[in-house]
């Protein structure tokens, strides 16, 4: 195994050790799995962020649109049709990709500021679309009924399965990184012109890697329809979306853990944040703070090199002039 591709895998076994450390803790709470559940989809939208604006340098702003995509489409074939939630999952994963890929042919060619203007748009007409569906979405009452994984019903199961999922991601998602098809998006990234002179086809490239970004958010979705039962018109919105990419942005969209954390810490801290225009206040507040002090996010910031930096334009202290005759 690569020494890079190692040091890669190395957080993976320590958010392991973590997750094994903290399950006997909370075991016996039934809120607190049911918010580990929550952490671990919303851990799933930030990494498919971070893939695609921290890998791709693609902003998108409908992460929870893709998720919604995902999330309607297992509740429509498992309540409407009676179709295993295997087959939602199938569907959850192909969906998102296939409205991505697409939209990101057209939409990649943009400056960041049209780009991510274009995908939230897809977020509005998703949700507008999910309104008038009537019979097929529930339009504004939604879909409830959405029957739990048999494979995982009860809290502590979609615990470990949840949590399991992302694992699993993020160690596909670090082969990615590192394989040759990682190493071109970086290039089409920062240097099109030289990724196009060697063969790659930057347009269809960043498309793929979107739309892998796009299934990651669809399998959010998934485990969120199957773990509320219930899909209604607010559920996945463009406010999500935002809240998503803060996570990614705060935490360190181009680094592995940095989506994970993100999402840990802004999904526990509206537990103890008593309106939703205080959490507004709230996370802007942190925003702005990490933007300032860490631009890169908090993973994504090498701390020791900031400090000694810091540390450098600091006067220096004067010190007093050594006067004749003094010892």
């Amino acid at each position: 195994m690569p020494a890079v591709l190692r040091s890669r895998l190395a957080p993976i076994g320590l958010l392991v050790v973590i997750i094994a450390a903290m399950t006997p803790l909370i075991a016996g709470s039934a809120f607190w799995l049911d918010n580990s559940v929550l952490v671990a989809i919303f851990s799933l939208l930030a990494l498919s962020v971070g893939m695609a604006y921290g890998q791709a340098g693609i902003l998108s702003m409908a992460p929870a649109a893709f998720g919604a995509i995902g999330a309607f489409a297992t509740s429509i074939v498992t309540t409407r049709y009676g179709l295993s939630p295997l087959v939602g999952l199938a569907l959850a994963l192909l969906l998102p990709a296939v409205v991505a890929y697409p939209m990101a042919r057209a939409i990649t060619r943009l400056s960041p500021l049209p780009l991510s203007i274009a995908t939230l748009l897809l977020s509005l007409v998703l949700e507008l679309a999910i309104r008038e569906g009537k019979g097929l979405t529930g339009g504004y009452i939604g879909i409830s009924g959405i029957p739990p994984l048999w494979f995982a019903d009860s809290v502590f199961a979609m615990h470990v399965l949840s949590w399991g999922l992302v694992v699993v991601v993020l160690f596909l998602y670090a082969n990615l990184t590192d394989s040759a098809v990682g190493r071109a998006v970086k290039t089409a990234r920062h240097d099109p012109l030289r990724a196009t002179a060697d063969g790659v086809n930057v347009p269809a490239l960043l498309a793929s890697y979107f739309a892998i970004s796009a299934s990651v958010s669809g399998l959010a979705g998934w485990l969120y329809a199957h773990h509320l039962t219930y899909m209604g018109p607010d559920s996945l919105t463009m406010h999500v979306s935002i809240k998503v990419v803060l996570m990614a942005v705060i935490g360190g969209a181009s680094t592995l853990l940095g989506p994970v954390l993100g999402a840990a810490f802004l999904t526990l801290l509206t537990l103890y944040l008593p309106a939703a225009e205080t959490q507004g206040m709230i996370f802007g507040g942190v925003l702005i703070f990490v933007l300032l002090v860490a631009p890169n996010g908090v993973l994504g910031t090498d701390w020791g090199k900031l400090i000694a930096r810091r540390s450098d334009k600091q006067p220096m202290a004067v010190r007093p002039a050594a006067t004749e005759g003094t010892a």
